[in-house]
């Protein structure tokens, strides 16, 4: 499991300062024989790289707001560090939680991973991060133990994003889906170009998702703008700089032998990347339009 943070700050001994977090109250002060180490410290938009200086412009792609932590000790035992980030919103709580996404959750928020002595988890605005140092059966039970007790202490509960419901269930791998709004985001999980030629910014939302066709994979990119002439300006652009030769059903056969097609539907754009046939390219988008016209119409 990649891992975006690599905690070595402290949150938590005030309550006062903790209160300041909506929906969310102050941490565990211990966890199986863990204890909390130190007063807590914060850091936001502007202060984030002195805290994980290499991974902040992750964060600062999505809404981030700041971030607390608590480091917990216990004698003849490496230290578990509790991260708690406000990312403005459930969906951006979500997406900086898919980022890194890769197995199946624990029962913890509201989507969760653990592996290697690493929990992350989703709830409402917030993601949370414990790391033990080392993993050992003790310190897993605390990592799982601390998730749980700040998971339940979130009073809220966020919504997973809309777009994700346009994705078309069949084949779909849930662990690997992305959500993001960026072009540098994009670039981190599927690199198309060096320039921006989906028009990807802050305004906007995008999800990457890996689909299964038989023993061969191939992915889909949905993405929504604020209006339809920025999606109909994202379309012509893309399809100039990396389509050139499309036909018109959008679809092209790239140099790697795959096919892709790109499509325009009111404010989305629908792109498939490494399809093993055209008919599956098209096939694609075509269930992703059926779906954007059912909500049309309600």
């Amino acid at each position: 499991m990649g891992m975006l943070v690599c905690a070595a700050v402290v949150f938590g001994g005030c309550e006062e300062r903790a209160a300041k977090i909506e929906g969310i109250v102050r941490p565990p002060q211990e966890a199986e024989g863990w204890k909390a180490a130190a007063p807590d410290e914060t850091y936001d938009r502007g202060s984030l790289y002195k805290y994980i200086d290499g991974a902040a412009e992750v964060y600062l792609a999505y809404d981030f707001r700041r971030v607390l932590a608590q480091r917990y000790v216990k004698q003849s035992e490496e230290p578990i560090v509790l991260d708690v980030f406000d990312m403005g919103s459930s969906e951006d709580a979500f997406g900086i939680f898919t980022f890194e996404r890769e197995g199946p959750g624990v029962g913890i928020g509201q989507g969760s991973e653990y592996a290697a002595g690493l929990l992350r988890f989703w709830r409402a605005r917030f993601f949370v991060s414990v790391l033990a140092e080392r993993e050992t059966p003790a310190s897993r039970k605390a990592v799982l133990s601390l998730g749980k007790a700040v998971a339940d202490a979130i009073r809220e509960k966020g919504r997973v994003p809309e777009l994700i419901s346009l994705l078309p269930p069949d084949g779909l791998r849930a662990e690997a889906v992305r959500y993001f709004r960026t072009h540098g985001s994009l670039s981190y999980h599927y690199f198309i170009s060096d320039d921006n030629i989906l028009k990807l910014g802050q305004d906007t939302q995008a999800v990457l998702a890996r689909y299964r066709s038989g023993e061969k994979s191939y992915r889909l990119l949905l993405i929504e703008y604020p209006r339809e002439d920025r999606s109909k300006e994202a379309h012509a652009s893309f399809t100039s700089n990396y389509l050139p030769d499309a036909g018109p059903d959008g679809a092209a056969r790239v140099e790697d032998g795959g096919w892709c097609v790109a499509r325009q539907h009111g404010s989305h754009v629908m792109v498939v990347f490494d399809a093993p046939e055209k008919k599956v390219a098209t096939d694609a988008v075509d269930a992703v339009e059926r779906r954007l016209r059912k909500v049309e119409k309600k």
